[in-house]
């Protein structure tokens, strides 16, 4: 298992789970990103912070604190 936050550029995975509490949970769950979701990282910025995903066939852009809150299994 491995955090958004930890991935590269071109990995994908399936979201296992959302280790967070409370708004910060409550609005990836609104954006989609929930377990058994595919991910994949498509962009980040210099920094790591934000980073672009595909989920669900749309792209979304994610703070570095939400990324640290989902936990994938990583894909081959």
């Amino acid at each position: 298992m491995k955090k958004l936050s930890e991935f590269s550029i071109g990995e994908s995975g399936v979201i296992k789970s959302i280790v967070c509490e409370g708004r910060i949970k409550r609005r990836l769950f609104d954006m989609g990103v929930t377990p058994g979701a595919e991910v994949y990282l498509r962009k980040k910025a210099p920094l790591g912070d934000p980073i672009e995903v595909t989920i669900r066939g749309y792209e979304l852009t994610l703070r570095k604190t939400e990324a640290e809150c989902v936990n994938l299994e990583v894909k081959d």
